[in-house]
This record gives C-alpha cells, structure tokens and sequence, in this order.
C-alpha cells in the first residue's frame, strides 16, 4: 500500500509559477514510477508528467517548456514545478504511483486554478 499526499495548489495569475508537492509513504526506490495527471472541470483526467525510477521524464505537449517534474528519493517526494502558467492548465492535479507489482495509487489531489 502507498499513500500519497499532494500539496502546493492554489490560485495564480497568468504567467505565474507553482510547485506541486506529492509525498510518498514508501520509499521511492520502491516505486517502479511517479506521474502528474490533471483534470479540468467537464473534462477526462489527463496525463501531465511522468518520471521512472531512473529519473527518465515525460511530458505531454501541452506542458513541454513549462513544466519540469522531478523526485527527491531522500525525501520521498515528487514535484511539479509549473512555470508560465496559462488559463488552460487549471484543475486538480493528482499525484499517481505504479510499484513493481503493477498496481496504481492516487493521491487525492489539490487544485490548481489560473486566471486570465
């Protein structure tokens, strides 16, 4: 079982910054990989950022340049650092774990809103 707390929402203006915080009740190492996802009012959850156990990252297009996703393992903890923030990019954000064994955990998400 992993638990994980998100934290860092809030509300900004446009062309803000924010960093999103999600603790871990395991250790990282543990965890095969972290992910961003993010859901806007009337809309399907999205994924935002990933990163693997070996620090390689992903992004979906619409953050790429903006957003930079990164683990401190001594702390257990993963970040979202959201630059340039636009209208768009409001929702809640959730922070996901998937351990070796294949399962999936969410956090229960903070909000993000931006505006115009």
């Amino acid at each position: 079982q992993v638990q994980l707390v998100e934290s860092g929402g809030g509300l900004v203006q446009a062309g803000g910054s924010l960093r999103l915080s999600c603790a871990a009740s395991k250790r990282l190492f543990s965890i095969n990989d972290m992910a961003w996802y993010r859901q806007a009012p009337g809309k399907q959850r999205e994924l935002v950022a990933t990163i693997s156990n070996g620090g390689s990252t992903n992004y979906a297009d619409s953050v790429k340049g903006r957003f930079t996703i990164s683990r401190d393992n001594a702390k257990n903890t993963v970040y979202l650092q959201m630059n340039s923030l636009k209208p768009e990019d409001t929702g809640v954000y959730y922070c996901q774990a998937n351990t070796y064994a294949a399962r999936a955990y969410w956090g229960q998400g903070t909000q993000v809103t931006v505006s115009s």
